[in-house]
């Protein structure tokens, strides 16, 4: 095993009106006065809908937590202080307003003039984990080492159930609109740092991305930081679920550096395989089954996601977080995964504001209860 990896976490919410439950264009606004309180740990969206929270590097997970809920609880002030709360599920729950109202700023209007009605879905949510890989050489190779396990993460992570005021019948929405992106969802094999970064420079020169920035695979070298960035979850509904993703990321990473230092070659599923695979957790979530990438088997996906935690047991035991992970994980068999759990909230009264008002008050308990309750029970 290689030495404690450090971990940083970046959670993208939503800015909801408490009475109608509407997404609010307050971004910028919501930003900007939180700015003072959390400096580089807060940021803007594309759409305005949005805000992003981010933590510093964490080598105990346990400080991850308590700054994951630190930010929460100054976003919620700030939103509340405009009469919002923040919501944390991968995608809008109720109706969108079409195009979507975008972040001021010139890339944003790039992106725009590239990607056109691309930048619409941009309204979903994700939870992106960085892990400590400074070697350029060993983050692709980690990279190649991760693409079996992307879609059992998808799985982990999925919070997206809802679109535009329906059920889509998948668990993970989110990741199928992002699959619709010209460069998403698993990445290539690369051979090398120098095949990665000729893809990268083709990619760019023909305007199918805008930059390194623009690259929505699930992992990546991170564009401006020494890390490998696992981009494949939804923002989560609770702390927890998020601080959970992040240990089983980083465990995952460490495993595989562990690989790549001792020369063992990565698995390379097909394509083809990887693609279906992530499909099958989008839709199923925890509670269905899974297409294992090297068995090429369907299996039940808590089965996958066992099989996969008793594979990361002695790097998640190194790093002090196996304990938590048990819990956690025990946790998400009894009551679901967020997606499961945002349709419990639904069942109760066959009511989308419901699912709105859960979702809020998981993100952030102290964020006050809303000001009326809509959508009667039938």
């Amino acid at each position: 095993m290689p030495a404690p990896l450090s971990v940083g976490i970046e959670e993208e919410f939503l800015l909801v009106d408490p009475v109608d439950r509407s997404l609010r264009p307050e971004g910028p606004q919501v930003a900007t006065a939180v700015a003072d309180e959390l400096g580089r740990r807060v940021g803007t969206e594309l759409t305005r809908y949005q805000v992003e929270g981010r933590t510093d590097p964490h080598i105990h997970l346990g400080e991850a937590l308590a700054e994951l809920r630190s930010v929460r609880a100054a976003l919620a002030r700030a939103a509340a202080g405009r009469g919002l709360r923040i919501a944390s599920s991968g995608s809008p729950i109720t109706g969108l307003v079409a195009p979507v109202p975008l972040t001021p700023g010139s890339r944003y209007a790039e992106s725009l003039s590239l990607f056109r009605a691309l930048d619409d879905e941009q309204s979903a949510c994700a939870c992106h984990v960085h892990v400590g890989v400074a070697d350029p050489r060993e983050a692709i190779e980690v990279s190649n080492h991760l693409r079996p396990w992307l879609a059992t993460l998808t799985a982990l992570g999925a919070n997206s159930p809802y679109w535009d005021g329906r059920d889509t019948g998948y668990a993970s929405w989110r990741t199928t609109t992002w699959g619709r992106w010209p460069v998403a969802g698993p990445p290539p094999y690369f051979d090398s740092p120098a095949h990665f970064q000729e893809l990268v420079d083709e990619l760019i020169l023909t305007r199918t991305v805008l930059d390194r920035g623009g690259l929505y695979w699930d992992v990546r070298p991170s564009h401006h930081l020494p890390t490998v960035e696992v981009r494949v979850a939804d923002a989560a509904l609770a702390p927890e679920d998020t601080v959970l993703l992040a240990a089983v990321v980083r465990a995952l990473v460490a495993t595989a550096l562990g690989a790549v230092r001792a020369g063992e070659p990565a698995p390379r599923p097909a394509p083809e395989i990887l693609r279906a695979a992530s499909w099958r957790a989008a839709r199923d979530g925890l509670a269905g089954r899974a297409l294992d990438p090297l068995t090429r088997r369907l299996v039940p996906a808590a089965e996958q996601v066992e099989r996969m935690l008793r594979a990361l047991s002695p790097a998640l035991a190194q790093h002090g977080d196996l304990d938590f992970v048990r819990d956690q994980w025990k946790r998400l068999r009894t009551h679901g995964g967020g997606a499961d759990r945002q349709r419990a909230a639904y069942r109760c009264r066959s009511s989308l504001p419901d699912v709105v008002d859960h979702v809020i008050a998981a993100t952030c308990p102290s964020q006050a209860p809303p000001a009326t309750t809509l959508g009667a029970p039938t």
